[in-house]
């Protein structure tokens, strides 16, 4: 059974940067894409960036510039370098691939 285990999320300034770590445990294709949503509080969840097999990335408008997405395929890891953090950055952080979902880690912007 392949599970996937976020971890970085906390509470941070306006302004400042956190790191997401997602981890792959089990068998998982380097081929599948991986992403990370978010879920604001009384809101959807959203895509925020996903990254392809061939490294092309897609980012939601609202984080293009300070988002970074990137994998490490050898260790089944993705990361989200997020930097300039918004308060509507908040929210609770999901890591995706394919059917599969992670079990989410905070993230609160907040003076």
């Amino acid at each position: 059974q392949v599970q996937l285990v976020e971890s970085g999320g906390g509470l941070v300034q306006p302004g400042g940067s956190l790191r997401l770590s997602c981890v792959a445990s089990g068998s998982i294709s380097n081929i599948r894409p991986m992403a990370w949503y978010r879920q604001a509080p009384g809101k959807e969840r959203e895509l925020v960036a996903i990254i392809f097999s061939g490294r092309t990335t897609v980012y939601v408008d609202s984080v293009k510039g300070r988002f970074t997405i990137s994998r490490d395929n050898a260790k089944n890891t993705v990361y989200l370098q997020m930097d300039s953090l918004k308060p509507d950055d908040t929210g609770v952080y999901y890591c995706n691939s394919m059917t599969i979902w992670g079990q989410g880690t905070q993230v609160t912007v907040s003076s």
